[in-house]
């Protein structure tokens, strides 16, 4: 005989979850409101439990994974699922907590939800270590932005063949005096928070670099290998490593590409076909790096010191696929540029191909950890 299953929908808050069931056969009612902390979770399993008669999910959102992992530990098996892919009724106009927790405990007891690949706890504490790398980054673009249009309107420029932002340049900020008393503690203030700011980024990466030795060896090894690549250095390589969670969850390389929302959209009706720019759907994050990646092959190919250097610890294999990756992407480069193709379309089309070979070299590197393990 089948064993029956209960269906449990979660609308999951910061402070409050509203949970819903959807018996086997039958009816599908709603349980009420419990506080969004793990004894009311572990209560509400024990209420409704076996928890191995129990199925679970909730829309993926700002709350994260940590529910999911709660309900892990209590042997409830949790499924997270994309919020723009819940079936929708036509006409439905009221949307309230119970409501929801309704319709996702029926779609998920037919079958009509999508769900999203989960990370472990190490994979998301480092992703957000990375994250947050980006953000300081950001404010540190900022911060720089702040004192240079303030030199600027000051009437103040850098002697003949200093750089801007490089050791000569700050200690020639350092050195100007203002006779305006506002001015000066204008620069002043902001000279400490570009200093502050260099000291926030390279904190957060030797963070990063400290994490990377206590991830999987599945993980480590992705990260090395990305590194035969040209663009692809330390950082840039733990942040794909890190979006990606796991590369063979994908499975083929356009797959990857749809993720990371380099693919045309389309509006295709009948005979006729439209496309247009890129989808931009999926991770941003990730398709920031791998756009700044696809840059740097504009350049013939090249095997200079420092690449040489990342892949000395890295399979022939593994280097050929770059190698074969560099001649490819900037033949492409060059074949749209002189088309007249314009400059972000040229970088788009480029960092889509890469993406392959991150795709190629990333399950590849994968599968090569999980045979040592498995020998």
């Amino acid at each position: 005989m089948k064993e029956k299953v209960r269906f449990l929908g979660l609308d999951v808050h910061a402070e409050t979850i509203a949970v819903a069931v959807a018996e086997p056969e039958g009816e599908v009612r709603s349980l009420g409101t419990i506080p969004n902390r793990a004894e009311s979770i572990r209560k509400l399993i024990k209420k409704l439990g076996p928890a191995a008669k129990l199925r679970a999910c909730y829309e993926a959102g700002p709350t994260g994974y940590v529910v999911y992992w709660q309900l892990a530990e209590l042997g409830v098996e949790c499924e997270v699922v994309a919020p723009t892919l819940v079936p929708v009724k036509a006409g439905d106009r009221v949307k309230t907590d119970r409501r929801d927790a309704e319709k996702l405990a029926r779609c998920y007891r037919s079958g009509d939800l999508t769900a999203v690949w989960v990370p472990d706890e190490g994979s998301e504490a480092l992703r957000d270590l990375v994250r947050a790398r980006e953000a300081a980054k950001q404010d540190q673009t900022r911060a720089r932005h702040r004192l240079s249009k303030f030199l600027l309107r000051s009437g103040q420029r850098p002697p003949t063949g200093v750089r801007p932002w490089t050791r000569s340049y700050l200690i020639w900020v350092a050195q100007l005096r203002f006779t305006q008393i506002a001015q000066e503690s204008t620069r002043q203030d902001y000279l400490h928070e570009v200093e502050h700011m260099r000291e926030r980024v390279s904190r957060l990466e030797q963070a990063i670099m400290e994490a990377v030795k206590l991830a999987s060896p599945a993980l480590q090894q992705v990260i090395n290998d990305l590194q035969a690549r040209r663009g692809i250095a330390d950082i840039s390589a733990v942040t794909i490593a890190s979006e990606l969670g796991q590369v063979s969850r994908f499975e083929s390389a356009r797959q990857l590409m749809g993720y990371c929302g380099v693919v045309p959209s389309e509006d295709s009706s009948g005979k006729r076909t439209r496309r247009g720019g890129i989808t931009k759907t999926g991770n941003a994050h990730l398709r920031r790096i791998v756009v700044e990646a696809a840059w740097s092959y504009r350049r013939p190919p090249a095997i200079w010191y420092g690449l040489r250097r990342r892949q000395e610890s890295i399979s022939e294999q593994t280097k050929e696929i770059a190698w074969k990756a560099q001649h490819r992407l900037h033949k492409r480069y060059m074949k749209l540029g002189a088309a007249g193709k314009d400059q972000r379309k040229i970088v788009t089309a480029v960092a889509r191909e890469l993406l392959g070979f991150i795709w190629a070299i990333g399950t590849r590197a994968e599968t090569v950890v999980s045979q040592q393990v498995a020998a």
